[in-house]
């Protein structure tokens, strides 16, 4: 069985940004869903951070709940091939260059609109 200090030790992606309600910051696990915490300053937001973590893994542990180990992009190039209709190349061809932008650039720009 995994312990708290295995999973600790992982690489887990921790996002931080400003909350305009509450004054301060937020910070969370997007790999450890619900943990999640504030801090006054980031250092704070951090500190904080590292606590829920231990917290949450603690729990799920003992909930027997499954603890997603993070992701590793590494294992990922950032390529792909994809075939499409020749009318579909067209389109894309002619919108990105009224874009001003390459087609690889105007089709990731797509994508990352339907996420």
């Amino acid at each position: 069985m995994k312990t708290i200090e295995y999973y600790m030790k992982l690489p887990y992606k921790l996002e931080i940004f400003p909350d305009p309600d509450e004054g301060g910051y937020v910070a969370s696990y997007p790999d450890l869903p619900g943990c999640l915490t504030m801090g006054e300053t980031i250092e704070d937001a951090i500190r904080n951070a590292e606590d829920a973590k231990r917290e949450w893994i603690g729990a799920a542990i003992e909930d027997k709940i499954d603890i997603a180990e993070p992701v590793n992009l590494d294992e990922y190039s950032g390529q792909f091939k994809l075939r499409i209709p020749k009318s579909l190349h067209r389109r894309l061809a002619e919108r990105s260059k009224e874009e001003g932008v390459s087609m690889n650039q105007y089709c990731v720009y797509l994508l990352s609109q339907n996420r």
